[in-house]
């Protein structure tokens, strides 16, 4: 036999040699390599294991299909154990005259009630030195809630006990080495029987299958190699072996039959990497292998379209993007790197663009504003305010729904998000952010694991921006704000590891704004969606000032600059778009006046008057 590929088979194949009951959760719908090394269904994996350990029969019993793996005879043999028949004979089940088990295919399904099945498994166990298996396949379907078990549930869990507490045991030395009855509960998932059947209880062994590892995806990949349909070379010791390999990570080998099926369906080969995004994502190119040296060269002036008066931080956006698409940063284009792409922490006053700039860095990255997925963290300040993010545990109101994060990832994996005023959040929630910083995953309510790989992250924070003096000069305004943030995760939260999986280098300080030609330039990108709204609703041929650059100026001399651009839209909504509208309303009357005419808007003092031409 060679070495064991699936590490939980040598664990199975020990323990079920020493105890009388196993149960074996998890990964149990996937595939599996045999003692042999073969590539076979778990539950004939299991199987064949059982037999060659030396087991005469293995039973399997589900609450719909009843018994397969033994034919009707061999099972009326095994009811009749106990129970006296005509002339007072009883049926004689020794080794030496058992008869060779039919395979599952051979057999045909047995119904029968869960209590009469384990009738049959208690008397068998408690009454003869026979060496049956019996897998119960599907046991997470068989019990209701741990809670709330029925009287009939609590009577099977009694048969249950009672078959492991009488079994027939045998201690001489020949016999210690062989095989004696045993019960087996496959669960797909996680195991649903009460724990106060299993635990501390000497009878029973738990084997949990995970997802398979680096070595079992390896030799899943290369058991199909000639199956493959891409533009790869998947050649023992190759890079796009290992490439693959990494890429599987958190999938199935099922998963990894998919993926040869799929490669075989596409119109000439495809390289591994867009095979795994159009198979996890349904996207053949995923937008991260977009971004080139043009478009990253062009980061600057496109973020700086819709960000005013915060150079410096798109500087320092734009030096983290080209760190990470060179691989200095282990982030972008590190095919081997799972967690997120990037992890910024933008920090400064209110309504200087923090949040503008996450939303304009998510269409730049995603082609697509709304790829920015946004989290009011103020709305996540109570203690259990982390079962909205991941989701209710089982038995608990909205288990069925999931998490708000992990539901917006599964359905959007390329995506920004933008944890806003991180600061509110209740420190309990930041385990979930070093978690998904670190391991790159968070496993929701419903034990689905989410890979948070292909997104993006932006934490937003004001702190310090209250004792902070915006006269002070810009480079030690932005000394100040990290030093703020430090002092904030450190001394009074004392959660420094976070700051450490984001980075010194990723905490970008964003300046006041006390420039007024900033503050004007944000008053004119605030215009110009009035200007087209008013050309699709009432048909206004244009908008002019009498002299555009007086009247700004007299808006921004208004603006309160603890407010940032926040205080440019207060100041225009209040002098200049709540009487135009009424203006407008005064002339809906009749549209037709303002049908392809220019509307003028006239400076009086600090109001305006507003003419049509």
């Amino acid at each position: 036999m060679n070495e064991y590929i699936s590490a939980w088979l040598e664990n199975f194949e020990r323990q079920v040699m020493i105890r009388r009951a196993l149960i074996v959760s998890g990964n149990i719908i996937d595939l599996a390599f045999n003692r042999f090394n073969a590539l076979t269904p778990i539950n004939r994996v299991i199987e064949g294991s059982l037999k060659t350990q030396g087991f005469n029969q293995v039973i399997f019993y589900s609450r719909l299909n009843g018994i397969s793996g033994i034919s009707s005879d061999e099972w009326n043999q095994l009811t009749q154990i106990g129970m006296k028949v005509e002339q007072g004979e009883e049926y004689s089940f020794d080794d030496d005259t058992q008869t060779t088990t039919q395979s599952n295919s051979n057999s045909g399904r047995i119904p029968i009630e869960p209590q009469n099945f384990f009738a049959v498994a208690e008397r068998v166990m408690t009454q003869t030195q026979n060496k049956v298996a019996f897998i119960i396949d599907w046991s997470n379907y068989l019990f209701g809630q741990v809670n709330a078990l029925s009287e009939t549930e609590r009577a099977w869990l009694q048969q249950i006990s009672t078959s492991l507490r009488d079994s027939e045991q045998s201690n001489s030395p020949q016999s210690m080495v062989q095989a004696q009855s045993v019960l087996i509960f496959l669960c797909a998932g996680t195991s649903i029987l009460p724990p106060s059947v299993y635990l501390n209880n000497p009878f029973f062994a738990e084997i949990n299958i995970a997802l398979p590892s680096i070595q079992e995806r390896e030799h899943a990949i290369l058991a199909r190699q000639v199956q493959w349909n891409i533009s790869d070379n998947l050649s023992v010791g190759s890079q796009a072996l290992a490439n693959l390999v990494t890429l599987t990570d958190g999938l199935s080998l099922r998963d990894i039959d998919n993926l040869v099926r799929l490669s075989r369906q596409q119109s000439g080969g495809i390289n591994i990497n867009n095979l795994v995004s159009l198979y996890r994502y349904g996207k053949r190119q995923s937008p991260w292998e977009k971004l080139n040296y043009q478009r990253l060269k062009e980061t600057q002036s496109i973020l700086a379209q819709r960000v005013k008066g915060q150079e410096q931080a798109i500087q320092a956006v734009n030096k983290i993007l080209i760190r990470a698409y060179t691989g200095f940063s282990g982030l972008q284009h590190s095919i081997k790197a799972r967690t997120p792409k990037g992890a910024l922490f933008f920090v400064g006053p209110t309504g200087v663009g923090k949040t503008e700039l996450a939303k304009s860095l998510a269409e730049f990255l995603f082609g697509d504003e709304d790829a920015c997925i946004r989290f009011d963290m103020s709305e996540f300040n109570h203690e259990h305010a982390d079962q909205r993010l991941v989701g209710a545990p089982p038995g608990y109101v909205g288990f069925e729904e999931g998490g708000q994060l992990t539901n917006a990832v599964k359905s959007r994996p390329f995506s920004l998000l933008l944890f806003d005023e991180i600061e509110k959040a209740h420190p309990r929630i930041l385990d979930k952010f070093l978690q998904i910083l670190e391991d790159g995953r968070l496993t929701d309510g419903k034990g689905e694991t989410i890979s948070f790989a292909d997104t993006f992250i932006v934490f937003t924070s004001n702190i310090g921006a209250a004792q902070i003096l915006p006269d002070n000069d810009v480079n030690i305004v932005a000394q100040q704000f990290k030093q703020a943030v430090q002092s904030h995760f450190r001394d009074e939260l004392n959660r420094p590891e976070l700051l450490g999986r984001i980075g010194d280098a990723n905490i970008i300080p964003f300046n006041f704004m006390k420039n007024t030609d900033v503050l004007k330039d944000i008053a004119r990108a605030k215009l110009k969606p009035l200007i087209e709204r008013l050309k699709d609703k009432w048909d206004v041929e244009n908008v002019v000032f009498d002299n555009e650059d007086k009247a700004l100026e007299m808006l921004v001399k208004q603006v309160n600059l603890q407010h940032g651009g926040r205080g440019v839209l207060n100041i225009l909504t209040q002098a200049l778009f709540d009487p135009l509208a009424e203006f407008i309303f005064e002339c809906a009357q009749n549209p037709t006046q303002m049908k392809d005419k220019t509307l003028r808007i006239v400076q009086a003092g600090k109001l305006f008057d507003f003419e049509w031409e």
